[in-house]
């Protein structure tokens, strides 16, 4: 069992909109619809669990309905942090699969991960027990403890970004979490699913990503994501390299549902 565990509980203030950042409408749709399609279309992918902020539920409701998103089953609210919000998906999730299902843990407002980038999460997890989407960084890296001065610099060919999907078998992650929630400390530093597995010392796989697997948290990311579904548009439109593995997942699933609606 393959499942995605998409968070989108944020209320999205440092985006600065009038409604949460993943609710905002990109090229006629919002980008949760963006990123849950990815999931949706993908043929490895078994289920989808959903969380969302609670007064959004309903409407989160209506738009998987609309958008014949058939992979979710589940949506529930958030939690008082990611991480909290993660670990209550998990737990539902563990309450109605096995153990040693696969999960892809995703952020909601990242919406242009590639068809390629989900496969190799799972097989990187069923080759290694874990898989962390990452691309290498093309600028220097500073850590400043302070935000001021220079404490080091590491070899930029040593340094990479951590995107999502993070991937993980269910019980594994679920392990990790109860143990991260065991200590006084919470989930403080806590941001993501390879903190807290390298935090315990377990080893963690890295599985190449795409360029384009931004996070959209600012209105300059809206205006990149636009870019990029522009991009993918000529790409389709003047044939510049093709149709993707994802494209024609897309399109091979739209006539599958123009059918079953007839």
């Amino acid at each position: 069992m393959n499942i995605a565990i998409v968070f989108a509980g944020g209320s999205g203030v440092r985006m600065g909109a009038g409604i949460p950042k993943q609710f905002l409408e990109i090229n006629g749709k919002p980008i949760i619809i963006h990123t849950l399609q990815l999931f949706q279309y993908h043929n490895e992918i078994d289920k989808i669990y959903l969380a969302v902020l609670e007064d959004y539920i309903d409407y989160m409701r209506v738009l998987v309905e609309e958008y014949h998103l058939t992979k979710v089953v589940c949506i529930m609210p958030g939690g008082s942090t990611a991480q909290d919000t993660i670990y209550g998906e998990l737990k539902r999730a563990e309450s109605e699969n096995p153990d040693d299902s696969i999960v892809l843990i995703h952020d909601g407002v990242r919406p242009f991960v590639s068809y390629d980038v989900i496969s190799r999460n799972i097989q990187g997890v069923k080759d290694y027990g874990s898989a962390i989407t990452a691309t290498a960084c093309y600028e220097t890296i500073i850590i400043s403890k302070d935000g001021k001065g220079v404490d080091a610099v590491p070899f930029r060919k040593e340094t990479f970004t951590a995107q999502a999907p993070q991937s993980f078998y269910l019980k594994d992650i679920i392990a990790a979490h109860d143990y991260v929630r065991s200590l006084s400390t919470g989930y403080s530093n806590m941001v993501d699913a390879c903190t807290i597995m390298t935090s315990q010392g377990k080893s963690v796989h890295l599985v190449e990503g795409n360029r384009g697997n931004i996070k959209v948290t600012t209105p300059e990311d809206v205006y990149t994501f636009r870019a990029l579904m522009q991009y993918r548009e000529n790409e389709q439109a003047f044939g510049l390299g093709g149709l993707s593995n994802e494209i024609s997942a897309r399109m091979r699933q739209a006539g599958s549902m123009h059918r079953d609606d007839k």
